[in-house]
């Protein structure tokens, strides 16, 4: 069965001082993390890429990114994600008033939609998500399995902090056969004391509970619920609201209606990534070890 990966790389980062952190180099000759992540998910047999950007980044990504991969033989496609894509019906004078910034994950999956037309996994752009994350996910969406039948890579709290800062985790609660019964989308978590666990307010959660990277398999239908729950959420909104419309937040909804099912896909994988600009080392080290051990060569595109 095709696949495809979904790349959301329409964000600039406000922690990042500034900086496009997506285009970031932190491989030996400039690669930068969505490299490996296409890398990965190509030799886990997806079948193509599709970038989510923005038309204001569309330059300088297809120089970085697209031109690069498109000439290394990478199926590459884009949709973009724009404030103004608003579904018709909508107040789009009261909502666009002093808003900035586009509404979220789900508006950003929901610009594929009249290009996917294949069952696909999503991830954020400036993630590191592991070879492993890329091979169950790829495994769970080639067994056609039933309708609003999702999975999630499931990573461990402690595998995925940064020494640099807090950071923001979808903390899930699975039941016994290892469906997602519940997650939490939880701000300011940093790293505890001892190295192992996480603080969140000034309270201890334990290291090994499983988090969302945002990294999902979902099916072409799930765009359809994209599309009718954005026009909801929409009318909800107030004018100068800055929420926004999240993939974590919509699906476990549907989790909680019980109107779909969502399979975690553990992974002892350690993630990394470029939230603060400090971070960036730290990335530059891991990928060279990663390359010294044998797990990617020295170019990958």
């Amino acid at each position: 069965m095709k696949t495809a990966l979904v790349i959301m790389a329409a964000g600039m980062g406000s922690r990042f001082k500034g900086g496009m952190k997506q285009l970031e180099g932190v491989g030996p000759n400039g690669e930068i993390i969505t490299d490996y992540s296409v890398y990965d998910a190509l030799e886990a047999g997806f079948d193509e890429i599709i970038f989510i950007i923005r038309h204001d980044i569309e330059e300088a990504f297809h120089a970085a990114v697209g031109q690069r991969l498109v000439s290394a033989g990478v199926p590459v496609r884009y949709a973009y994600q724009e404030l103004t894509d608003l579904p018709a019906g909508v107040d789009a004078a009261r909502l666009l008033a002093g808003r900035t910034k586009p509404w979220g994950t789900g508006q950003a999956v929901l610009s594929c939609k009249g290009i996917l037309d294949c069952p696909f996994a999503v991830i954020n752009a400036d993630d590191y998500y592991g070879k492993e994350a890329f091979r169950r996910m790829h495994q769970f969406l080639q067994e056609g399995v039933a309708r609003r039948t999702y999975c999630m890579a499931g990573f461990r709290l402690k595998n995925t902090l940064s020494d640099h800062g807090s950071v923001t985790r979808g903390i899930c609660k699975t039941d016994d056969t290892g469906r997602l019964v519940g997650i939490t989308e939880t701000k300011y978590i940093e790293k505890a004391p001892n190295g192992v666990d996480a603080m969140v307010s000034g309270v201890l959660v334990p290291g090994d509970t499983l988090v969302s990277m945002n990294m999902w398999g979902l099916d072409l239908e799930f765009l359809d619920v994209l599309e009718d729950g954005f026009r909801t959420f929409l009318q909800k909104q107030q004018e100068g609201s800055t929420e926004e419309y999240l993939l974590p937040t919509i699906i476990g909804g549907m989790v909680a209606a019980d109107t779909a099912r969502v399979t975690v896909l553990p992974t002892g994988g350690k993630w990394f990534g470029v939230t603060y600009r400090e971070d960036k080392q730290g990335v530059v080290d891991s990928i060279r070890a990663l390359i010294d051990q044998g797990v990617y060569p020295e170019r990958v595109f």
